[in-house]
């Protein structure tokens, strides 16, 4: 994924800051910051079990912050490794005032579909 610029959406801002507000994903993305890993390994090395860690690195991928790939063992072993994707967010009251109106905007543009459907 390439790097966010300020002009980030509303929607897209949310889903950023709510997958990070979980102390358990940003123990997921500092450790994949140090090295790209497979799913039981990093289970392991966070102390999560297997299940909570698909939940937790379902919503960082979901929000853009971290990318899987499936991969091949050397046994045949299907393996999903984990890296964190690049990323800046820069939080200024401005472009928190910029994400907000995008919000705002799309709002309006659904109150007005509605609106045009005689709902």
């Amino acid at each position: 994924m390439p790097e966010e610029d300020t002009s980030s959406t509303g929607e897209q801002l949310l889903k950023v800051l709510s997958a990070l507000s979980n102390p358990h994903r940003m123990r997921i993305i500092a450790a994949l910051a140090v090295e790209r890993n497979y799913v039981s390994r990093l289970a392991r090395e966070t102390g999560m079990s297997r299940p909570l860690l698909h939940m937790h690195l379902q919503r960082l991928e979901a929000a853009g912050l971290v990318t899987g790939s499936l991969e091949l063992s050397d046994d045949g072993k299907a393996m999903k490794f984990f890296d964190v994707a690049p990323f800046i967010y820069e939080l200024t009251p401005q472009t928190i005032a910029a994400a907000a109106e995008t919000l705002r905007q799309g709002r309006q543009e659904a109150h007005s579909e509605l609106e045009g459907r005689g709902q």
